[in-house]
């Protein structure tokens, strides 16, 4: 085994403006180029497998760097189908989130009761079994945005529901009217749709290689598990179902059992999406 520090990241802002943005903080995505990439070659990155894609002439591996992510070096590792393996690190930045605060009618939606909690206990294992979904397809990671809208809230924010704190914001909000059609943002399989106790209407797609979007609060699903969408495909409705203020989508992207922030895999120049940041 030949272990190296080769300093492969690449970054994209010359690429196309719907490709992946890399962003090495927590919560964002580190992008790496792999020119000498091989069908059998498989990358990790702090030891877990990650997706790899083409584009143009080139293979890249795209990796979730973890919102709880400590500052400093993280590692990459190449690992050929020959038995050589080339390792090389990024840097990942401090990065602090801000604040929101929310109030919640249903106060049964910040604290269950007894039978909520056994209902949220047997929704847990399906949501899991959905995030870590991995299949060998090339990821499509060229993203549309799945409604159009203004950002409501955005991804990491630490939250605090009727002033009693709860998980960051793993999603990006993005308000619009009841029953707005909301698009498949990449081709991809349906993975899991349902109602579930905090996300209300639900549906998991799969793009690849662990690469997945979820579309939460939904009025209406239109699809079901083993269904294959094509980019652009209505797969539901915006709704306010589950644990709300408001009508709205959230949508949460995965990468390597990691939720990412979605903005940096979508497209920057959608005239109707307001990046309030």
């Amino acid at each position: 085994m030949f272990t190296s520090s080769l300093l492969l990241v690449t970054f994209f802002s010359t690429l196309a403006h719907a490709l992946p943005e890399q962003s090495l903080v927590p919560g964002g995505i580190a992008l790496l180029g792999l020119p000498d990439y091989q069908p059998e070659t498989v990358v990790r990155f702090d030891g877990k497998r990650v997706a790899v894609f083409p584009y143009e002439d080139s293979w890249f591996a795209i990796a979730g760097i973890p919102l709880n992510a400590k500052p400093g070096d993280h590692h990459f590792s190449i690992e050929h189908h020959n038995g050589i393996t080339l390792k090389t690190r990024i840097k990942v930045l401090e990065k602090k989130y801000a604040e929101q605060h929310l109030t919640i009618k249903n106060k049964r939606k910040v604290n269950p009761n007894e039978k909520d909690l056994k209902r949220i206990a047997l929704e847990r294992p399906r949501k899991r079994k959905a995030k870590s979904t991995r299949t060998d397809a090339v990821p499509d990671v060229d993203f549309i945005w799945p409604v159009s809208g203004r950002i409501s809230s955005i991804f990491g924010l630490r939250r605090f529901f009727n002033e009693q704190e709860r998980r960051p914001h793993n999603g990006l909000d993005i308000a619009a009217a009841e029953g707005t059609p909301v698009k498949a943002t990449a081709k991809g399989t349906v993975i899991e749709a349902g109602e579930f106790f905090f996300s209300g209407n639900m549906i998991f797609i799969d793009h690849g290689q662990g690469i997945i979007s979820l579309y939460a609060h939904l009025s209406r699903i239109d699809v079901k598990p083993g269904d294959s969408v094509d980019t652009g495909d209505i797969i539901g409705t915006v709704g306010q179902t589950g644990r709300v203020t408001g009508a709205h989508l959230h949508f949460a992207v995965i990468a390597n059992q990691t939720l990412i922030d979605p903005i940096n895999m979508l497209p920057k120049n959608q005239p109707s999406a307001e990046l309030n940041q």
